[in-house]
Formats: structure tokens, sequence, C-alpha cells
């Protein structure tokens, strides 16, 4: 852009090195190295590292397809420190240096969050991913079984998942309820003693009408919404807070957490207020420029400068201006000349 003969710009440039951590704990986890590293690598970013506790063969064969460069077979906080302060390479055990990233994403355990935490500002994150969570609003035409379905889905995550049913029809949080109970007995272990505990602080929510379960939602916020109701896309139009949203039945959650397209790395406990998921722009930091050409067709902003400098009581930035001006005399050189 060119104002005045004045040339302003911003560029978008992706960091050099970028951290991703992908969790292992109940259930190896490759889509999460595909959601992670695959995003920064389509940023731009040169150099990607990739971290997960006990990587199962296919969590290092989805690190091999997304384009890790390195994979640190370590999890929790020990993982969030490597790749935030860099390891040095040691050739006695055959260790490739680690250099410290810029940035660090993907989700994990409270401890993996915790340390998230304390390196945020020393390097960049993505967010503070708390427990997995769906809420779906379903009405009398939602099909039970799979809203139940999709329910388990993500109680079946871990112990502290939280999957919430929000309705207008008590009927159907009674069907959904008693096909939640008949299809987590079908689940395999560890699923089903999972998902169980999950459920145990599980809620659902009995509205009014619709206009009270988009109020509802907006106000929990959660990380993955359904929508399965009447005229699904007007209710979801009218939906403002959520990581992803979920359209009809046909539009499962689980669809989504592998590859329909949208990240699954999204926003938990209420943040999607504020943010919204994993993408490229979290590997992109944005560059502003400006260059001056033409001194005499700058004296308006030079001239508006010193004005606002001063406003705010800072002598040396309107000092600063002045020594640009064609017109004005610095006031360092009327205080110089006074002094002689």
């Amino acid at each position: 852009m060119n104002v005045n003969t004045t040339t302003h710009k911003q560029l978008s440039q992706h960091n050099t090195a970028a951290g991703c951590y992908a969790p292992g704990g109940r259930y190896p986890l490759p889509s999460s190295v595909l959601m992670t590293v695959v995003t920064a690598r389509a940023a731009g970013c040169p150099y990607v590292v990739l971290a997960s506790p006990r990587p199962a063969p296919i969590t290092l064969a989805a690190a091999h397809v997304a384009g890790a460069d390195i994979v640190l077979c370590v999890g929790g906080a020990q993982a969030i420190g490597c790749m935030a302060y860099g390891i040095e390479a040691c050739d006695e055990l055959g260790a490739a240096e680690v250099p410290a990233c810029d940035v660090i994403v993907g989700p994990g355990n409270k401890w993996v969050t915790a340390a998230k935490s304390l390196v945020n500002g020393y390097c960049g994150i993505d967010m503070l991913a708390g427990p997995s969570e769906v809420l779906v609003i379903a009405d009398h035409t939602a099909d039970v079984e799979i809203v139940a379905a999709d329910l388990i889905a993500q109680a079946e995550h871990d112990v502290v998942a939280r999957a919430i049913l929000v309705s207008t029809d008590v009927d159907v949080i009674a069907k959904v309820n008693a096909e939640v109970e008949r299809q987590v007995d079908c689940l395999p272990e560890p699923n089903r003693s999972t998902a169980k505990e999950a459920l145990t602080q599980s809620f659902s929510i009995v509205c009014k009408d619709m206009d009270e379960c988009i109020a509802m939602s907006d106000k929990l916020a959660p990380e993955h919404l359904e929508i399965q109701t009447e005229n699904s896309q007007e209710v979801a139009d009218r939906c403002a807070n959520y990581g992803g949203l979920f359209i009809g039945t046909h539009a499962a959650e689980v669809l989504g957490d592998y590859g329909a397209g949208p990240n699954h790395t999204l926003p938990t406990g209420g943040t999607g207020r504020y943010t919204g998921g994993l993408s490229v722009f979290n590997f992109l930091r944005i560059r502003t420029w400006m260059r001056i050409d033409n001194k005499k067709e700058s004296q308006d902003m030079v001239e508006d400068s010193v004005r606002m400098a001063r406003l705010e009581g800072l002598e040396g930035h309107a000092r600063a201006a002045e020594a640009r001006s064609l017109t004005l005399t610095p006031a360092y050189k009327k205080a110089n000349n006074g002094s002689n």
C-alpha cells in the first residue's frame, strides 16, 4: 500500500522450527501426528519436531508420511521442555540435535498442558488443551442411535472427557440415555470402562426451545458441536462459540477427527469463545514494514507524529519526528543553541 509515497507492507513469515506433540497414552493417535505435522509443513516450517511417548509403529509411520524431521520418543512435561529449549547433539548416544522450537502445538494430558503454560512466552503455543468434549443439540427429529454413538465416541477418549446432550425433548433425552447404556456395554476394553467413567461426569440439559439450546451451547463453547435437528443449517448458523461444527446427521464428529478436512486440534473448556482450531496461522508470524522515499510528501505524517507524541508526554518521540521535518526545528537543536 502506498500513501503519500510511503510504502507499507504486511508479510506472513513461517516459523523456523515447529514442535508437535502427539499423545500416546491409552491409544496411539497417528491422526494427531497428521493434524499437527502436516499443518506445520503446509505453513512452510523448514524443521518439524514430533514428540510422542512410546510411539507405536503406526505413529512412526504417520510421522514419516507427514514429514517430521525428528521424533522424540518422550512424553509429558519432558517432551515440552525438550522442544521448547532444544537438545544438543550427542555423538556417543547417536542423538541428533533438537533445535529450540519457535512454537509448540498439539493436545496432551494435564502435565503437557501445565508444561505448555510454563514455556508460553519463551516460545509460542497453540492453546492450553483440556479434556475432550462434545455437545450435541438434538430435537425430536434426531436419530437417537446416532446421537448415542457420537456421545460414546467422545467419552472413550479419556475418563475426564465430557459428552453433553442439549435438547428440547425429554423423550429424546430418555431414549438417548437408554441407547447409550446399551451401546457402551458392547465396547471392548479398555474403551468400555473409560467411556463409562467419562459418562458419569457427562450430562443432559432440557431446554424450553431452540433459542435456549443455542444460548446454552454458546455459553459452554464446546470443542465439538453437533447439530442434529430439523433445519440443522439454520440452527448452526445461529451458533457462535465452538471449536468445530458438525451439521446434520451425516456430519459425524469422528469424520472430522480423521479425514473430512477440519483440523481436530480444537479449543476446549470454553476457550472457543475467543480462539479457534489449529491451522497454518499458528505457524506464521505477521511482519510489517514501511519505507519513505519522498521526504517532502511525508511531512503531514511527521507533524501528526510530533503532535501525538507531545500529547502523550513522550518528548523524545516528538524530537525524533522533528528531526525529519522540513519546517520544524528539532527541540534538541534549540536546547543546544540556547546553551551556547
